[in-house]
C-alpha cells in the first residue's frame, strides 16, 4: 500500500543530510510511501486503546512487534504518529490526520479480506450451470433447491442450451459445470452420472394414443414427430432417427422455428408428437398428456460435466451437494468413484 504525505519538504529518518535523524521532516510532496498492512493495524489499536501495551493484548501479538511496526511506519512516513510516554501514547496531531485518511482504506481491505475467505469458503460466488432438461421436476430443481438453501450467497447462473454448446463452454471455462444427457468419457472433463430419467412421448390430449397409459416405439412408427430448431432439438432428432429407424422406415421429422416450451403448446394443439425427458411431467399445459416409453433402452442417463483445473471453490461445495443428492437417488452410490465407475451405456434425449 502507498501513502504520499501531505509536507513539504525534507527527508525522511535515516536518509539526507548525511544520514542524521531527520525530526520533524518528511519526505518530498508526492515521494510514494511503501509499508505493510499490519503497520496500519498496529497504528489503529494502539491509538484505539491508548497504549502500545493494550493494542498488542488485542491484536494477541508481543508489543515489541506493535512497537517496532510504529516505529517503522514513522520512520517511512518522515513524521512522528504518536506522543509517547510512561502513562501510554497519544497521536500526535499528524498522527491524527494520518489515520482519518487511512482508516477508510484499511476498513475496505478487511472487507475485502473478509469476502475473499468467504469465497475461498464457498459462502460467495457465482456458479455458471449449463443445463439441457426443464428445471419444472426432477432431480436438477431439486438439487438447485438444496444448494441453494444451504449456500444462499452464492448466485447461481444457470443457462439454457445445447450439449456441443456447454461441454465446449466448460473446457474455456465459460461454465463451470453442466448436465448433460450420457455418461461416457469426455476429453479434458471430468463427467459423473448423477441420475436417469425415462423418455415420455409428448402428444394431444385429443390424439388417439392419449388414452393409454405407456407406449412403445412400434406404435409411433408413422407418427409425425416435431422438434426445435435449436437444442435440444437436433438432439431428439438424433434419439428418434436412432430408436425408430430402420432398413424399411424412416420416422418423418419436421424442424419448428420454436424454443421449447413454445413446440410443447404445438403439441398440444395437434401439431405433432415430440419426446422430452421425465422433468416435463411437472409441467402442466392446457390439452398436453405425456405418456412414458416402457422399453429399457428409454431410460437416459443424465451426467455432471465440469473441467478438473476449475478452481472455483463454489463448484466444488456444489459438486458435493449433488454427489449426496444422488445418493438418496440411486441406492449404493454414494461417493464419486462409484458414480464415475457406472459409465457403461450412453443416451441423449433433451
Amino acid at each position: 500500500m502507498e501513502y504520499v504525505p501531505s509536507n513539504d519538504h525534507g527527508f525522511p529518518a535515516g536518509e539526507g543530510r548525511g544520514g542524521e535523524e531527520a525530526k520533524g521532516f518528511c519526505r518530498p510532496p508526492h515521494a510514494r510511501v511503501r509499508f505493510e498492512i499490519g503497520h496500519l493495524e498496529y497504528l489503529q489499536a494502539a491509538a484505539e486503546n491508548g497504549s502500545f501495551r493494550r493494542a498488542a493484548l488485542v491484536l494477541h501479538v508481543h508489543e515489541s512487534s506493535v512497537s517496532r511496526g510504529i516505529q517503522q511506519l514513522e520512520d517511512r512516513l518522515g513524521l512522528a504518529l504518536f506522543d509517547r510516554r510512561y502513562s501510554g501514547a497519544r497521536l500526535t496531531e499528524a498522527g491524527r490526520r494520518f489515520l482519518k485518511e487511512a482508516l477508510p482504506a484499511v476498513r475496505q481491505l478487511e472487507i475485502a479480506k473478509r469476502a475473499a475467505e468467504a469465497a475461498g469458503r464457498a459462502e460467495l460466488g457465482t456458479i455458471r450451470i449449463g443445463v439441457l432438461t426443464s428445471l419444472a421436476g426432477g432431480f436438477l430443481r431439486e438439487l438447485v433447491s438444496n444448494y441453494r438453501s444451504q449456500h444462499p450467497n452464492v448466485s447461481l447462473d444457470i443457462r439454457d442450451g445445447g450439449r456441443r454448446e456447454h461441454l465446449a463452454a466448460v473446457r474455456s471455462h465459460r461454465l463451470d459445470v453442466a448436465f448433460v444427457t450420457g455418461n461416457s468419457p469426455l476429453p479434458d472433463c471430468e463427467v459423473t452420472e448423477l441420475w436417469q430419467e425415462r423418455v415420455h412421448v409428448a402428444l394431444s390430449r385429443e390424439h388417439p394414443l392419449a388414452p393409454r397409459k405407456r407406449l412403445d416405439w412400434p406404435l409411433l412408427k408413422h407418427e409425425r414427430f416435431i422438434v426445435s430448431r435449436t437444442e435440444p432439438g437436433p438432439e431428439v432428432h438424433d434419439y428418434i432417427v436412432r430408436r425408430a429407424a430402420d432398413y424399411s422406415t424412416y420416422p418423418e421429422i419436421t424442424q419448428k422455428a420454436s424454443f421449447q416450451d413454445n413446440l410443447m403448446n404445438l403439441v398440444s394443439l395437434g401439431e405433432g408428437i415430440t419426446l422430452v425427458s421425465a422433468a416435463w411431467t411437472a409441467v402442466k399445459l392446457p390439452g398436453l398428456v405425456l405418456r412414458p416409453l416402457m422399453d429399457a433402452a428409454d431410460i437416459v442417463p443424465f451426467s455432471a460435466v465440469w473441467c478438473p483445473r476449475n478452481a472455483n471453490p463454489a463448484l466444488r461445495r456444489f459438486l458435493s451437494v449433488a454427489h449426496v443428492l444422488a445418493g438418496r437417488f440411486r441406492r449404493g452410490c454414494s461417493d464419486w468413484a462409484g458414480l464415475s465407475d457406472e459409465r457403461n451405456g450412453s443416451g441423449n434425449v433433451g
